[in-house]
């Protein structure tokens, strides 16, 4: 096949909240350009991300107030003072915000929400401002925004889940939210301005991406958390009782990562409601991710099969059972909303045959993780002499410790099987499993940005089952180097993924 018939592409996993930068934690200023521009001389085409939404418990972007709306602690507040939203003294850090190579997002909080304030209010009191027109067009593009902005504005100011707001609220009362919207108007508009600053300066950076040839990968969690915005307007669409709280909630039984398994708590759809309109819900929430990055991965893609149901107030997932999800139905309507899915389907965990004719049947590319590879048999489905062309190969994912550090912390059987199947001596692994990747017939190799500059444990994203100290690991300034730039090229032209 020749090279203008295939599309074999490499690429790193980076969140932005990873990147250098003066403010505690990464943005969207100059910190993502350079890598942007990093990411293509290293000939690397692909930039996956983790969640863009507003983090939520445990600092988690995979657990939010809302589906829809943007990280407020990814804007470039330097971006706002060039738009004379913010002073030059409100750039200089009034605060420790903590180590270089880690977030501290109590600080993080403290320091930009007062200047995310004061220049949406800026914003706000400056009709000629040139950004009121992006505001104005921002409102009136996503619908979704006034219910949203309503429901953080409400949570601030009843400081307890929706639920137990006063039952008008908590029911969606017409007369209730109108006279909500006029008491809490600053708060709302301010928290939409906020909103667009995330939407516009998000799309520059997409469009930089595209100019230097690189592609986004974004990420959709199957579920939204009980307390979000989401659950709030759309009740009816979750398998909640007459007060609003959840009777059953998603999680997934004991695996390799908890032998309770793991209780998520998210409230589970009620998937025959979703169904009476063509999974419109789903549809909006997808479209959004689709205009936001080139690509979506969707975390726990197996839920769509079957999901775990656990009852609310168990105390572990042993008690859950199998429920049939979805299944094509959800695909067939969305391909029908939406035209071509542009999806990575994370087909990772208890994966049955059910799953597996799914996956097949949507077509979307799996997911080969190579630390899942070594220490069994060979016909373990991750060693790449099973991977296949439509499928993307991980050395490793957000979950997973870096790759340094799962060698160091495996018994000597995986590490044997490591140096007998690629014979090599281990001393370089990293990068011996990178080339692994690159090597596949995995259309896409996809290799963390700890794994590139070989960071041991102190590096990992995420341990999951753990509820503190994830998503915390930020480069520090220098980590973009030329030699590793060099040394990804290098392998990316010998695999035809240049």
């Amino acid at each position: 096949m020749s090279k203008a018939e295939s599309d074999r592409v490499a690429g790193v996993l980076l969140h932005p909240t990873s990147l250098p930068g003066p403010h505690g934690i990464g943005d969207l200023g100059e910190g993502a350009r350079a890598f942007v521009r990093w990411l293509a001389s290293a000939g690397m085409r692909r930039w996956q991300v983790l969640p863009l939404v507003p983090p939520g418990a445990g600092d988690s972007p995979y657990s939010t107030g809302s589906a829809f709306a943007g990280s407020p602690w990814l804007v470039d507040l330097s971006a706002l003072a060039q738009h004379g939203l913010l002073d030059a003294a409100d750039l200089a850090p009034d605060r420790d915000l903590g180590r270089p190579d880690r977030v501290d997002f109590g600080a993080v909080h403290a320091f930009k929400g007062p200047r995310l304030e004061k220049a949406a209010a800026r914003l706000l009191a400056s009709p000629g401002h040139p950004l009121r027109a992006d505001l104005e067009r921002f409102r009136a593009a996503h619908p979704w925004i006034a219910d949203h902005a309503l429901f953080f504005a409400l949570r601030d100011r009843e400081r307890q889940p929706w639920w137990r707001w006063p039952e008008p609220l908590r029911d969606r009362d017409p007369a209730a939210l109108r006279e909500a919207r006029v008491a809490l108007a600053g708060e709302v508009d301010r928290w939409i301005a906020v909103q667009c600053f995330f939407d516009g300066q998000w799309a520059a950076l997409r469009r930089e991406c595209e100019a230097a040839g690189v592609r986004l990968v974004g990420d959709v969690p199957i579920y939204v958390d009980a307390d979000s915005a989401d659950v709030w307007t759309h009740r009816h669409l979750f398998d909640l009782d007459a007060d609003g709280r959840r009777r059953f909630v998603a999680g997934v039984p004991p695996d390799a990562f908890s032998d309770v398994g793991q209780l998520w708590g998210n409230p589970l759809y009620r998937w025959d409601r979703l169904a009476e309109d063509g999974y419109a819900w789903w549809a909006e929430r997808l479209g959004r991710a689709i205009e936001q990055t080139h690509f979506v991965r969707i975390d726990h893609f197996r839920a769509f099969s079957a999901y775990w149901s656990v009852p609310h107030g168990a105390p572990d997932a042993r008690t859950g059972e199998w429920i049939e999800g979805p299944g094509m139905a959800l695909f067939d309507a969305l391909r029908r909303r939406l035209g071509a899915l542009p999806v990575i389907a994370e087909d990772l965990g208890d994966i049955d045959a059910p799953v597996r004719r799914l996956l097949a049947e949507t077509g979307f590319p799996g997911m080969k993780v190579l630390q899942f590879a070594f220490g069994g048999g060979a016909d373990n489905l991750y060693l790449p002499h099973h991977h296949t062309t439509g499928s993307v190969v991980y050395t490793g994912t957000h979950d997973n410790d870096t790759t340094l550090g799962w060698w160091a912390h495996n018994p000597e059987h995986v590490r044997d099987h490591v140096r007998r199947y690629f014979g090599v001596s281990g001393h370089d692994v990293v990068w011996d499993l990178i080339r692994a990747a690159f090597a596949s017939v995995a259309d896409t190799a996809l290799v963390p940005m700890q794994d590139v500059l070989a960071l041991g444990r102190e590096a990992r994203m995420n341990t999951p089952a753990t509820a503190e100290g994830n998503w915390r690991w930020r480069m520090g300034q220098g980590a973009l180097r030329d030699d590793h730039a060099a040394r990804l090229r290098d392998l990316a032209t010998l695999y035809d993924r240049v």
